[in-house]
């Protein structure tokens, strides 16, 4: 055979490996993009996501959607050039999202309990903001902390230092006056027993009072509310899972019918906190047909400069201010924008 058919075969079979290569090579990078959207008033596979039993509920109408970003894995060479010149996706270093010093489980399982805690806040934050009658639970204990190998996670705390409590800041403020090394009781039930525990308070780092070592939560004392939504990770639906609590359990409509979509994370006082992805968030909310996306203030200058054209962007700060937003919305009152 001479050099030049010799030469084009050999060419070819580059370009083939090369193909091969391209199309099937792992690289370590991850796309990011507009995830599932879900409506906190409705269903999720045939059962609501937003469930209250023994208590009061109103009529809901319009939506109140929790967006997610998706995260495509396992790119290959040619997938990653796609994704990174069309702008359809943002493409990041995979150790970013699945770091190496941790297993895919690992950090699965993380996402989820994300998630646990963010529903658990959200129902938290809207008991309070309600003033419902409350339970005080332990959602969590310290590792190496006074609390750690006395309380567990599900514990309801009666009363600290001989006074009842009955929201989750209340147990902080027990302990106002206590310093390091004081004693303090701590009055507590589980599994129906109330009973009585001494713990001697540690320091902490940032402030002069004794350092107990619980994440307080509460949850109604009377009926039940439930949020549930497989196949969700992180934390950033707290937002939305509070507001659709909220809406079921007051008079009124929250929405004026209206479509709604936010993100955000929220703590069990009820302050909200800024999440990632907001671009992508806001693009899955217009495709849907939003009119309103709720964005955390933090989150703010991202959203303003990346919004789909006609989707009105509200700055929020809490829970109680998420819903003072939508009263104005609803009584066309000007509201907070980004």
């Amino acid at each position: 055979m001479s050099r030049r058919p010799l030469t084009a075969v050999a060419a070819a079979l580059l370009a083939v490996s090369l193909g091969v290569i391209g199309a099937t090579l792992p690289v370590p990078f991850v796309a990011l993009g507009p995830g599932p959207t879900h409506d906190t008033l409705g269903d999720y596979e045939g059962t609501q996501i937003v469930r209250v039993e023994g208590l009061p509920q109103y009529p809901t109408t319009g939506h109140l959607n929790m967006t997610t970003v998706s995260v495509t894995d396992r790119l290959s060479l040619f997938t990653t050039l796609w994704f990174w010149a069309s702008g359809e996706r943002r493409v990041i270093p995979r150790e970013s999202v699945f770091p190496s010093d941790r297993t895919d489980q690992e950090i699965q399982d993380e996402n989820a309990a994300q998630f646990a805690s963010s529903e658990s806040n959200a129902e938290a934050a809207a008991v309070t903001e309600l003033g419902l009658p409350a339970r005080v639970l332990v959602a969590g204990v310290v590792a190496d902390s006074p609390a750690a190998g006395v309380l567990e996670a599900g514990d309801e705390i009666v009363s600290v230092a001989g006074q009842p409590v009955a929201s989750a800041a209340e147990v902080s403020d027990r302990l106002t006056d206590a310093r390091p090394g004081d004693t303090v009781a701590i009055d507590y039930r589980r599994e129906g027993t109330e009973q009585q525990v001494d713990v001697v308070l540690g320091a902490s780092p940032d402030r002069a009072q004794g350092f107990l070592g619980v994440r307080p939560t509460v949850e109604a004392r009377d009926g039940a509310i439930d949020i549930s939504l497989d196949g969700i990770g992180g934390p950033s639906a707290g937002l939305m899972f509070s507001l659709a609590v909220v809406d079921r359990l007051t008079p009124g409509e929250l929405t004026g019918g209206r479509f709604i979509a936010g993100t955000g994370s929220i703590d069990p006082s009820g302050a909200v906190g800024a999440i990632d992805g907001v671009p992508f968030k806001m693009a899955k909310a217009s495709e849907v047909g939003a009119e309103v996306f709720l964005v955390p203030d933090a989150n703010c200058a991202e959203a303003v400069s990346t919004a789909p054209d006609g989707l009105d962007l509200i700055r929020v700060t809490t829970l109680d201010d998420a819903i003072d937003q939508l009263d104005a919305l609803r009584a066309g009152r000007p509201t907070a924008p980004c």
